[in-house]
């Protein structure tokens, strides 16, 4: 926050439970100067496993009850649906999160990686203020016309991880190195043969970065900085020298002729692989 960072994304899934009292209590003395969101959708065990996802009214109720005590928070500010659940209405899911908006817990409904058609019907129950897509979902709707704005309501969109879940980071460590990353076999866009076929992408990226004499990762996040004001990137790190590096990004400057070259060189290249696997590609929804 010190280094101008005034948005902050937690989940009840990160620890699990662990990061919310982390967060809530680092930024305990400068609340009303941050936003905070925080997630709900999934089940643990007794051992604190992921066993599943939830979403019934009831459970989202208490999901935020807990959020709210391990937060120090009186209000969320911004509440994420996690993941979709596919044996959950939508429609159940934003009315429950209206109810908690109806009664002051909560500021603001967000969705994290659900398909359009998903959002759009959550939206018909109450607005959805906040989007998070994996970077290159953000990339391609980027390209076009940006992302669909159900009702005309204004949102932003946060793309997840986009240094350290996107091609920057993670097709310039080696081999071993990439499948120690977490869950690598949940990213067929890293397997070895689509690593390969990617490499032109990623010299693209590193091309550019020398130029701005910057990292191939500031590249990624200073470009979706420059794309569109409802951008924000939220990167994730465990490093100080990596979060100093991610913020780093906020001043290469990118111009509108890097953006138009950059545009022109990437549509000439086809990324390989799919962002998930079949059955993970399914919880976002329709």
């Amino acid at each position: 926050m010190e280094r101008g960072v005034t948005f902050f994304d937690t989940a009840e899934v990160y620890g699990p439970y662990v990061n919310e009292e982390l967060v809530g209590a680092a930024l305990a003395p400068v609340r009303d100067q941050v936003v905070i969101a925080t997630k709900f959708g999934f089940r643990f065990d007794d051992q604190g496993r992921q066993a599943g996802l939830v979403s019934r009214p009831e459970q989202i109720t208490h999901a935020a009850d807990g959020s709210l005590r391990r937060l120090g928070e009186d209000v969320i500010d911004l509440y994420y649906q996690h993941r979709v659940n596919p044996d959950v209405p939508i429609e159940d899911v934003a009315g429950a999160v209206k109810e908690l908006i109806g009664a002051g817990k909560v500021k603001h409904f967000g969705m994290s990686e659900a398909a359009a058609g998903t959002i759009r019907r959550a939206h018909a129950v109450h607005p959805v203020t906040g989007r998070a897509k994996r970077v290159l979902a953000v990339v391609a709707k980027a390209r076009g016309r940006g992302p669909a704005r159900p009702g005309g309501a204004r949102h932003r969109l946060r793309p997840l991880q986009p240094a350290r879940q996107g091609l920057p980071h993670r097709h310039n460590q080696p081999k071993h190195r990439v499948h120690q990353l977490r869950h690598p076999h949940h990213h067929p866009r890293f397997s070895e043969e689509n690593r390969r076929a990617n490499q032109a992408l990623v010299d693209l990226l590193g091309t550019i970065a020398q130029r701005k004499e910057a990292t191939p990762a500031q590249i990624a996040l200073a470009w979706l900085l420059a794309l569109k004001p409802w951008i924000v990137p939220i990167p994730g790190t465990r490093r100080v020298e990596r979060l100093d590096e991610n913020i780093g990004a906020a001043h290469v400057a990118l111009t509108a002729g890097d953006l138009t070259e950059t545009e022109t060189a990437a549509a000439q290249i086809q990324v390989h692989g799919a962002r998930y696997p079949e059955h993970l590609e399914r919880m976002t929804g329709l």
